[in-house]
């Protein structure tokens, strides 16, 4: 979409506002660094960082310098007026306070389903792996810059046929994740094997290496991280579940200089359904954490999420 003004109309009436901005800068043919300056012309002042995550999807414009930003894109860019503004539905009781990264989609989380797959065709593995989680302890970092910093886990499985001597480990990153600064560390009874990347979507897939094969049956621990903060701003952290499993703790510590507002535990059957079973969580003041415990996961999806502001 975006290559005729045909296309730039239609998407400009129907949105979203990533997709109608994309195709109007395809169209125009301005890279983003022109664009800023077209924009500092006229007094105002936006990042090309900024610009590429409008584009992405990854943010949306929202407070008032940013808005001023939109409506100058339509002069910069010969559109109607008020052709982008409208596709942000500011009205009243929305937040113009801070540029939130957006949730998410739908539509971005099936292209990394998508790539997790055809990363996992790469390796040559299945998406059954031949085992079944009895425990997983997750623990989250965030930074001062509310990046998401790193993670580590400790997790038990149990075999479920002979042979098995590896698992996959699939991280997802923020909005603005670079896959080629993201280092993966096998902590114990493990060690690293292959991992593949995709940067587009910010997924890596990390091959950890069991120190014996497993005989169906046999439960086998082992600790893994990856060190990340490349991304933009963290406001959530989800972890999917294809299959029934055990006892699963996410815990979520963020730095002393970047707090949260408020936290929510929230569960979702699947990625396209409403979240729902959404629980507010108290922020320890002493460790900065918050946590929660699923008993017996269930196939689908659980989550911490947070506001900044």
């Amino acid at each position: 979409m975006g290559h005729t003004e045909a296309d730039l109309a239609q998407v400009l009436h129907t949105g979203p506002f990533h997709l109608a901005l994309r195709a109007a800068l395809a169209l125009r043919g301005l890279p983003l660094q022109r664009v800023q300056h077209h924009l500092a012309h006229r007094g105002i002042k936006v990042g090309v960082t900024s610009l590429s995550y409008w584009q992405q999807g990854a943010r949306r414009p929202q407070r008032p310098e940013s808005l001023r930003a939109v409506r100058a894109l339509e002069e910069v860019l010969e559109l109607p007026g008020n052709s982008l503004t409208r596709l942000l539905d500011i009205g009243e009781g929305a937040r113009t306070d801070v540029d939130r990264p957006a949730a998410r989609s739908y539509r971005s989380l099936l292209e990394v389903s998508g790539t997790v797959e055809r990363l996992l065709a790469d390796l040559e593995t299945p998406m059954d792996g031949g085992l079944h989680t009895v425990g997983h302890h997750e623990r989250i970092r965030i930074g001062v810059r509310r990046e998401l910093v790193g993670r580590d886990s400790r997790h038990v499985v149990r075999a479920h046929r002979d042979g098995v001597d590896r698992y996959l480990a699939i991280h997802h990153g923020d909005p603005g994740c670079d896959p080629a600064g993201v280092r993966v560390s096998a902590l114990e009874n493990c060690r690293t094997g292959r991992v593949r990347s995709d940067g587009e979507t910010g997924v890596v897939v990390a091959e950890l290496l069991f120190d014996a094969r497993l005989r169906a049956g046999e439960t086998y621990l082992f600790g893994y991280g990856f060190e990340d903060g490349t991304g933009g701003p963290s406001t959530e952290y989800v972890r999917g579940f294809t299959y029934a499993g055990g006892q699963y703790v996410l815990q979520v510590r963020f730095d002393d200089g970047a707090l949260p507002v408020r936290c929510r535990r929230f569960a979702q059957a699947t990625t396209g359904a409403p979240r729902g079973a959404r629980t507010d969580l108290t922020l320890s003041g002493r460790h900065r954490t918050v946590h929660l415990v699923e008993q017996g996961v269930r196939p689908g999806i659980l989550g911490i999420d947070w506001d900044w502001d």
